[in-house]
């Protein structure tokens, strides 16, 4: 199985961390072609692509993905636009968001959940392998 992973790039690094612990559990499931959002260099690492190789080698990898996961609890525009790629493309989506008291979840994630397709989860760490593993077989 092919893994979309999306998780804030530009938008803010503030859940690395969190991404990388998630990357490292999706890769039992198949291959995690976007490992490099779980990187602490990725912003350093990508400095010299323009934003156009960017687009058009993720929106390859979208392409050839079985299925998203996508951690939507850091706002980003690039994930809303991988997302909606995604959902335009019939695939299946599962979207991890962690409640607290500063943060909101985007109408347009939220409103999209279907529970099939597109699927919304509030979840702490501790939940996510359990999740993926309901999601994923």
């Amino acid at each position: 199985m092919k893994i979309y992973f999306c998780g804030s790039i530009g938008g803010g690094r503030q859940d690395d961390e969190i991404y990388a612990r998630l990357i490292e559990k999706l890769q039992t499931y198949g291959e995690v072609l976007t490992k490099h959002v779980g990187s602490k260099t990725v912003v350093q690492d990508e400095i010299d692509l323009t934003a156009k190789y960017i687009h058009d080698r993720d929106v390859r990898w979208l392409e050839e993905s079985d299925v998203v996961v996508a951690e939507v609890t850091q706002i980003s525009m690039g994930v809303g636009y991988e997302l909606g790629r995604a959902a335009a493309m019939g695939m299946k989506i599962l979207c991890l968001y962690r409640p607290s008291p500063d943060k909101r979840l985007s109408a347009m994630i939220a409103g999209a959940h279907n529970g099939t397709t597109f699927v919304v989860k509030n979840y702490t760490e501790e939940e996510a392998e359990q999740i993926f593993k309901d999601f994923l077989t």
